[in-house]
């Protein structure tokens, strides 16, 4: 690390501090959050430097993370190399802050004075290991310690996108724990703010990684400030809607904007619609002609750092401040409100599968982005002049459009309280949605819109190849594998805490949607797939796959049917419904859908099975077809000889 790259550091950083310590400052002052709390105040020195360290915490955190994702997508080896050493501070930084935010966090909510005793230590490894802020806080120091040696010890190509995998991880542990995750809407707060913490880091720990590393006379500034503005570009759009979303759960009405909390969140908004202005500067004038601008460009990032930090301190402050109260008159929560944090929807009718929504803003994006980002693929194989079939981009925008209605319309809304309905998410999940993606060929789509690197970086192209052409990728992808992993993933999930834990936690379930998702995506591939696979069986033995997985999922589905018992009877046997099938009946109707219902993309599938198959027969008799023209019919001549011969050594 050269002493200009740790002055650049330095500047980085203290331009974002400063604004950001007296913006978290001004913030907590205005908005009640350094006010002494009327039962067990901790003192004035937990009270301001708890949300000081958190401060520390975010900052180095979204450098740690920002920096590892720019070397990952946008830097080459020389400057992976000048990275890292940014990246290994940081996270030591973040390593030592989220130790001091969980000790103070646990003097603020137990209230006793820091000591040396054992009944110290002994609260603070309780509070570490049987409460769950302190557990979810005590999560991210170890994810901390991981990458703060990661970054160290291991600097490979590779494993710069391994370490920058694992540090966003480390943002999932305080999204769970923000402190309207346990409010009505905990999917929407928590996903939210995870959309919130992903978008910040790379959006202003890239920014700290470029303005420390880079000078503005090098010849491959405008190319990295180039690829720094296509990621800024996708960190933007997810702060902008984490904020909505955000907005949406804690106000709950147009007069709660006048409030202490609406009016410091109509600061932070207008903050980071300035940063988003600033962003479409940097890809609109200043990257087109980078190597004139060079000068104004510096100055922009300059201010643009700074508004980053005033963004980030509100955004700590107002995590400090007290929400509007509502003026609805209370109502005694229901039991399967107690169970799930949410009221209970209205009755499932025919037309609630329409009317009945429950957004979640991170699946919603990633279907929204999934369109956007193919529709925007075919344009630019279509301004080059090449083809894309239609009979492509229509299935993948339907499955995207599916996956949108899955994880945002009335099976989302009612797979936590009817199992019947949670099936018919499970099968569209792991059956509809990858019939309709898989035709559309994405990797494809990628290899060819997107060119080649050839300056020794990796972007998504190269990212993307190399994930599929990995060992795993070649063992999970095989057939029998892949069926395997499909049709027993039914019995280890359902009938394993695996249910209750995709249920029951938030983590669990997302886990669940990806799950069912790429266990589904994986076996259509194996079957139907149109990007390249390195396995290639023949039809017989796909027909014959998709027979034995079927029928051992139809089996399943008959299992459920006959179930006499229920599963996780303390979950949907206590929602307290009034209307409906009772939860053992709605359980055999989840069966007869995963036996009925789930084989109508297995006709699909057979159909697509039979045309492929039929259409290699017509292509392989025309190439024999073709060769026989021009040898002259040689390869049947031969073979006749061949019979003659065999006739004439049997009549000797």
């Amino acid at each position: 690390m050269t002493q200009t790259q740790v002055t650049r550091t330095l500047q980085a950083v203290t331009l974002v501090g400063f604004a950001a310590i007296a913006s978290v400052v001004i913030g907590m002052l205005y908005g009640g959050g350094a006010a002494p709390l009327q039962f067990s105040d901790p003192g004035p020195v937990v009270r301001w430097g708890q949300p000081i360290v958190k401060l520390v915490l975010n900052l180095s955190m979204a450098t740690a993370i920002g920096t590892l994702v720019l070397s990952a997508f946008a830097g080459n080896t020389e400057e992976r190399q000048r990275l890292q050493p940014v990246a290994s501070w940081s996270a030591a930084l973040w390593l030592a802050a989220s130790a001091t935010y969980f000790v103070l966090t646990y003097l603020s909510a137990s209230g006793t004075a820091l000591s040396y005793g054992p009944e110290f230590s002994e609260g603070l490894w309780l509070f570490a290991t049987q409460i769950e802020l302190g557990s979810l806080l005590a999560a991210n120091v170890v994810i901390a310690l991981i990458v703060s040696l990661t970054t160290m010890a291991f600097t490979g190509t590779r494993m710069v996108a391994v370490n920058a995998a694992l540090a966003a991880a480390g943002l999932y542990p305080l999204a769970e724990s923000g402190h309207a995750s346990s409010d009505v809407g905990h999917t929407i707060a928590v996903n939210s703010m995870l959309m919130h913490l992903v978008g910040i880091s790379v959006w202003v720990g890239g920014l700290v990684a470029l303005y420390s590393v880079f000078y503005a006379n090098s010849e491959r500034a405008g190319v990295l400030v180039s690829r720094y503005s296509t990621l800024a570009l996708f960190a933007f759009i997810l702060v902008a809607i984490s904020g909505v979303s955000s907005g949406y759960i804690r106000l709950y009405e147009p007069s709660d904007l006048l409030s202490q909390y609406g009016l410091m969140l109509i600061g932070k908004s207008v903050l980071l619609i300035a940063l988003g202005l600033f962003g479409a500067l940097h890809r609109l004038k200043l990257v087109s002609d980078f190597a004139k601008r060079a000068t104004g460009f510096w100055k922009l990032v300059t201010l643009e750092l700074t508004v980053m930090g005033l963004a980030m301190g509100l955004g700590t402050a107002l995590a400090l401040t007290p929400l509007p109260v509502s003026d609805a008159e209370f109502v005694p929560p229901t039991p399967a409100q107690l169970l799930t944090g949410d009221p209970l929807p209205p009755e499932l009718t025919e037309a609630a599968w329409i009317t009945v929504w429950d957004p979640d803003p991170l699946w919603a994006t990633i279907a929204v982005l999934g369109i956007a980002v193919y529709l925007y693929g075919v344009k630019v194989l279509r301004d080059r002049g090449d083809k894309w079939p239609l009979s492509r981009t229509i299935p993948w925008v339907m499955g995207m459009i599916v996956l949108f209605y899955v994880t945002n319309g009335a099976p989302h809304a009612y797979q936590e309280y009817l199992f019947s309905v949670h099936m018919v998410g499970h099968m569209m999940l792991s059956m509809l949605v990858p019939v309709l993606l898989v035709p559309g060929a994405p990797v494809t789509l990628l290899s060819r819109a997107q060119a080649p690197r050839t300056d020794g970086s990796k972007g998504l192209r190269e990212w993307v190849l190399w994930a599929v052409h990995t060992p795993y990728a070649w063992f999970i992808s095989q057939p029998i594998v892949a069926g395997l992993n499909f049709a027993l993933s039914l019995v280890m999930f359902y009938y394993t805490p695996l249910f209750r834990w995709a249920t029951e936690e938030h983590l669990g379930h997302q886990w669940m949607l990806v799950h069912f998702l790429i266990v589904g995506y994986l076996f259509v591939q194996s079957l139907i797939g149109v990007d390249p696979q390195p396995h290639r069986p023949g039809y017989p033995i796909k027909l014959m796959l998709l027979i034995g997985t079927m029928a051992f999922h139809a089996f399943f589905g008959l299992g459920l049917m006959n179930e006499r018992g229920l599963l996780l009877a303390d979950w949907f046997g206590s929602m307290g419904r009034t209307w409906g099938d009772d939860p053992l009946a709605d359980q055999a109707i989840g069966g007869a859908f995963a036996w009925g219902v789930g084989e109508l993309p297995t006709i699909v599938i057979t159909l697509i099975v039979v045309t492929q198959w039929y259409r290699s027969d017509i292509r392989e008799r025309k190439r024999l077809d073709r060769q026989a023209d021009r040898t002259g019919n040689r390869e049947l001549d031969e073979y006749n000889l061949m019979f003659e011969q065999l006739s004439k050594r049997d009549q000797r």
